[in-house]
């Protein structure tokens, strides 16, 4: 089996040459576009969540043989959400190589932040599979690497932060309260507030609720702190 140009162009931007390139286009496949004779790419994204959670486990294991569990657990967390794998499938282009229905293209599809996130999972279960576990692994260093430089304070989030502000004064953790929704059902928009018993409040929108409830979070701790 072939792989057409824009493949070849994706092989190289991941750094990984694929024996069996089958695996390469079932991971770029997305179930609105399988039939009998295509696979689609859940079943590779159940498993590249896997090997992407073992070895970035591992590897900050490595990074900082001090810290606690409670210190790595947000890190991990920060890593191997759903959105940082959406943003590295951002870096390398992953949106243009996929394999869409024709509703799912419509809708925006190759920007789709769970859509990608998704994908990005099962390309690396793609090279597990392909070349072995220590193949995955270099590909996820290399993408990944920026990354785990600056997970402390990635994942110090602003709904962490808030909370913790919150906390330290003897107060209830914030509330966050949905206030609208707009936009087409493909491309919905939320509006959530951030809300703290003291009535101190922020509110913005996002793409989605929890981008959404991070930037309220983010406004009313730079407000907060603006104050103290």
């Amino acid at each position: 089996m072939k792989l057409s140009a824009e493949l070849k162009a994706f092989e190289r931007r991941i750094g990984h040459s694929f024996a069996k390139p089958e695996l390469l286009i079932q991971s770029v496949t997305h179930a609105s576009m399988s039939s009998p004779t295509r696979s689609h790419n859940q079943r590779l994204e159940f498993l590249g969540d896997r090997v992407l959670g073992l070895v970035l486990a591992e590897t900050l294991l490595a990074h900082d043989p001090a810290a606690t569990e409670g210190q790595l657990a947000p890190r991990y967390n920060a890593l191997v959400r759903k959105e940082t794998c959406a943003d590295v499938a951002r870096a390398i282009d992953l949106g243009a190589v996929l394999k869409l229905g024709r509703s799912e293209m419509m809708s925006g599809g190759r920007r789709k932040q769970a859509l990608l996130g998704d994908a990005m999972e099962a390309v690396i279960a793609a090279v597990y599979l392909d070349a072995g576990f220590d193949a995955a692994k270099a590909m996820i260093l290399r993408l990944w690497d920026a990354r785990v430089g600056r997970v402390e304070d990635d994942a110090r989030d602003p709904k962490t932060a808030l909370q913790e502000w919150a906390q330290a004064r003897g107060m209830a953790p914030p509330a966050y309260t949905e206030t609208a929704r707009s936009g087409p059902d493909h491309a919905p928009v939320f509006t959530i507030r951030a809300r703290l018993e003291t009535g101190a409040e922020a509110m913005a929108s996002a793409g989605s609720k929890r981008q959404a409830e991070q930037a309220a979070a983010a406004q009313l701790l730079a407000h907060l702190e603006s104050e103290a």
